[in-house]
């Protein structure tokens, strides 16, 4: 009786609930992503490495040579191409399965479990699975173009060895994994407009093209803005992808990009205030971003 009051007692106290409930997010946010902060910019400044733990601080000089480095400048233009276009090609296949997965037809669930497979699949496996995919020897992709007459007998597209097709290859990759999300997030947007509001534009002889352009791409936008930041940010911090496919970079760091030359920089070379300073250029273009497209989303729900 007396722990049934006490139960009773605990959940009617909203005051004592709320910061119950908030203390697991609030100690994930600490611990996993506000300390690693911290520390980052604690080694940006300092010349630490895996061999030297002891840090003297140095200022900007990590900044400095980061920036003066070329393969660091090509990262910063790889990451920003990589991510403007996988994002501009994330946003029209996940509208295009979401207008799909909102209409009624027979196989509905099959569909969206596979259309959903993708961001299901971890990210290794998946991009380990790639990585036979675009095999340069024995590519099933290259198999089924040289029976359907595009490629010569022996011919073959070495996807991952060439710069082009490497930067291709690995944008095809993240597009795949990230137009299943896109395509969910902006389901429930559709799902949110009100029917009345689609017949009505139909009573009015609008069809299926003018609807779209004219009722659902407006009412949507809010969401399809918040699925692009939540891709970009998934996009700009994801290494997975690119260091299974094109380790190194790829071919004359074609596809390097800043998660993985900090990975390189800072691990793998063991120069951690080098790997922390080049990690920290991510933050202000993430924030920019972000900034940017909140912005937009609130100017169009006061229109």
């Amino acid at each position: 009786m007396a722990t049934s009051l006490g139960r009773r007692w605990i959940s009617d106290r909203d005051g004592l609930l709320a910061p119950l409930f908030l203390v697991p997010a609030v100690l994930y946010i600490v611990l996993l992503v506000a300390v690693p902060f911290f520390l980052a910019l604690a080694f940006s400044v300092t010349d630490v490495t895996t061999s030297r733990p002891a840090q003297h601080f140095v200022g900007l000089r990590n900044f400095r040579a980061a920036w003066r480095d070329p393969v660091f400048r090509t990262a910063l233009h790889n990451t920003l191409v990589f991510t403007a276009i996988t994002m501009a090609i994330v946003v029209v296949i996940g509208k295009a399965l979401a207008l799909l997965l909102s209409a009624d037809f027979r196989g509905k669930r099959l569909v969206r479990f596979f259309v959903l497979l993708p961001w299901t699949t971890p990210v290794a496996l998946a991009a380990i699975a790639w990585l036979w995919l675009l095999d340069t020897l024995y590519s099933p992709i290259d198999w089924v173009l040289r029976h359907v007459g595009v490629l010569g007998p022996n011919g073959h597209m070495n996807w991952l060895g060439k710069p082009h097709l490497a930067m291709a290859s690995v944008i095809a990759v993240q597009v795949w994994r990230l137009a299943p999300l896109a395509a969910v997030i902006i389901l429930a947007g559709l799902t949110a407009i009100p029917q009345e509001i689609n017949d009505a534009a139909a009573v009015d002889g609008a069809g299926f093209w003018r609807r779209l352009w004219s009722v659902t791409v407006p009412l949507t936008l809010p969401v399809i803005a918040v699925a692009v930041l939540f891709g970009a940010v998934l996009t700009f911090t994801d290494m997975a992808v690119v260091y299974v496919l094109t380790p190194g970079g790829g071919a004359g760091n074609a596809t390097q990009v800043l998660t993985t030359l900090a990975f390189y920089k800072g691990i793998n070379s063991g120069d951690l205030g080098q790997g922390a300073a080049i990690a920290l250029f991510l933050f202000p273009l993430l924030l920019a971003a972000a900034i940017a497209i909140l912005t937009f989303v609130r100017r169009i729900e006061v229109l």
